[in-house]
């Protein structure tokens, strides 16, 4: 075999896949979401339409329910923007500095990861009930955390943290440090050089991490249930209205109540993955 048919096959003549061809990779894939996520989801919307359109309402605008929606998706949110700044935050130590205990700073960012959510939920409420570590200190002060809402939403910044860090932290550290030292030769300050250099392009990350966070702490439970006290109306969340009403044995309740949340979590996460295309999009016009 001569020097350009080896080039011929290895260019044009052949095509090599490390992959099978499309057709094939793209069913195996549909059929894999199909098995894993659409028919679990589908059989929760037909087991809601088991009820009429009475049963449906009363079932997921109770005032108990719309109480539980309120804080699990204020909660959320709460926890999600904080977590955008103090991973932002987190990250951008990791990758611009290096100083003593690094990797163990590295590590326990992923803690939250590898920790089951109940021993975590277990570990917040003993440092923030009344007897705990820091709470036995901060109740004469007025301020009570355990089996409130506010210990609900720290809860949830414990295992949403993680998400926007190692979401972050890649970007950060791809960044090219030449624009930056070209936008403070031509004389800008730091924070200018932060919010046009650095900010456009690890936006669509920030996004990306904050989605994740705020996804994850729509639907935790363990974390969370030993913390919040779980008094109705006022810090009962979703997830246990979803479980109490399974053990009350009202399936076609907890699947109405469970079918508002994944719809209204697809619906957020849908507008964040738009915003996301249109920072891309604007981030490719402007290069």
């Amino acid at each position: 075999m001569t020097p350009s048919s080896v080039g011929r096959a290895g260019g044009t003549g052949v095509s090599r896949r490390v992959l099978p061809g499309f057709q094939l990779t793209l069913g195996f894939s549909i059929f894999y979401l199909c098995l894993i996520v659409l028919i679990p989801l589908s059989a929760l919307v037909f087991k809601t339409f088991g009820m009429s359109w009475d049963q449906f309402v009363a079932a997921v605008a109770a005032p108990r329910v719309m109480a539980s929606y309120r804080l699990t998706f204020g909660a959320s949110l709460i926890a999600a923007l904080v977590n955008l700044f103090a991973g932002l935050l987190v990250a951008w130590v990791l990758v611009r500095y290096s100083f003593p205990g690094k990797r163990i700073v590295d590590a326990l960012v992923d803690l939250p990861f590898a920790l089951p959510t109940a021993v975590a939920g277990i570990s917040l409420t003993a440092l923030l009930a009344g007897n705990g570590w820091i709470g036995q200190y901060l109740e004469p002060l007025g301020i009570k955390l355990a089996f409130t809402p506010a210990g609900i939403v720290i809860a949830l910044i414990f295992i949403g943290l993680p998400f926007v860090v190692r979401t972050v932290q890649p970007v950060l550290e791809d960044t090219e440090k030449e624009l930056e030292e070209a936008a403070t030769s031509l004389g800008a300050t730091r924070l200018q050089t932060f919010l046009r250099v650095i900010l456009p392009s690890i936006a669509p990350a920030l996004l990306t991490g904050f989605a994740m966070a705020f996804a994850r702490a729509i639907g935790e439970y363990g974390s969370v249930i030993f913390i919040a006290g779980n008094m109705p109306m006022i810090s009962e969340i979703t997830p246990l209205i979803i479980i109490g009403k399974l053990e009350q044995y009202d399936y076609t309740g907890a699947t109405a109540v469970a079918l508002v949340m994944l719809v209204i979590s697809f619906v957020l996460l849908l507008v964040i993955n738009s915003l996301q295309a249109w920072q891309r999009r604007r981030a490719g016009a402007s290069s």
